[in-house]
């Protein structure tokens, strides 16, 4: 018989059923879309965009791709007034912040580069 979440929840008490929602909120809280972070943030696209640069009608077509460069995501989250940091996660070893994606500075060209300038 299927169990109905709902029903669940009244019977909880009123501590746990807050516990619950603070942990949801939690959950919630840690994954957003750049459109859920504007509006968490209170700024309009019209507002990102002058702090851009750009077009409100861009701002929209940010939000809903699935793939930026990291200087474009790293320019939009700072238009919101925060900042972006890349963390890896791997199951054996703490989450490591890769700084040289995290920062402004620009990557370091490679002698590989160079070389095939040169030929």
């Amino acid at each position: 018989m299927p169990v109905n979440v709902n029903e669940i929840i009244r019977k909880l008490t009123p501590a746990e059923r807050k516990k619950v929602e603070d942990r949801a909120t939690e959950i919630i809280a840690e994954e957003m879309s750049l459109r859920d972070l504007r509006k968490a943030r209170k700024l309009t696209q019209a507002r990102v965009a002058k702090r851009l640069g750009i077009t409100q009608d861009s701002v929209s077509r940010l939000e809903k791709r699935t793939d930026l460069l990291l200087s474009t995501l790293r320019k939009t989250v700072r238009a919101m007034g925060g900042n972006v940091r890349i963390i890896a996660e791997f199951p054996d070893r703490a989450p490591v912040a890769l700084a040289e994606l995290s920062n402004d500075n620009p990557p370091r060209k490679s002698s590989r580069n160079h070389a095939n300038k040169r030929a």
